[in-house]
């Protein structure tokens, strides 16, 4: 087992108002995957929609499992402008929801970028998400917003991005 802190915080933001994105920029290349923590609201109900280094092109795909406690459910999301979070675990205007998403090889030159994310929003129920972002960049920014309508984080959402060092 390796000594030290695994994950080392590179930025955290808390939303002091309604916002409608939410950016990580010149993200250092030194880590082996990075892990966003987001725990917040919408002004109404939405999922979170990711976008890297600015694309908004047809350049992702997600697979989605999701429950409400009663039933479940599955989807696939193809040639998308940005990648869904929360699709079932979404973001409502009166209960904070919670989001962990890791984001595998972000500095690879080589390969595609793989996302996995789990969500939760008690209320409503649970999901799990893989999605891929179909470039061999790395990754130096990464945009959060409302992904169907566009609505904004409610004030106090609070989002933190971690480094993960090699084991």
């Amino acid at each position: 087992m390796a000594a030290g802190s695994t994950y080392e915080p590179i930025a955290t933001t808390t939303l002091g108002s309604a916002q409608a994105n939410v950016t990580f920029s010149s993200i250092p290349q030194g880590y082996t995957d990075l892990v966003l923590v987001i725990n917040g609201a919408f002004s109404t109900a939405e999922t979170i929609g990711i976008q890297y280094n600015s694309d908004t092109g047809s350049n992702y795909s997600s697979t989605i499992l999701a429950g409400s406690g009663s039933a479940a459910s599955s989807g696939r999301n193809s040639n998308q402008t940005g990648l869904t979070i929360g699709t079932n675990g979404y973001f409502t205007t009166t209960i904070i929801a919670n989001s962990l998403i890791q984001i595998q090889n972000y500095s690879n030159t080589t390969t595609f970028k793989t996302t996995l994310s789990r969500s939760n929003n008690a209320s409503v129920g649970l999901d799990a998400i893989v999605g891929l972002w179909r470039s061999t960049t790395a990754i130096n920014s990464i945009k959060l917003y409302g992904f169907y309508s566009g609505y904004n984080f409610a004030s106090g959402s609070t989002f933190t991005l971690y480094g993960i060092t090699a084991a």
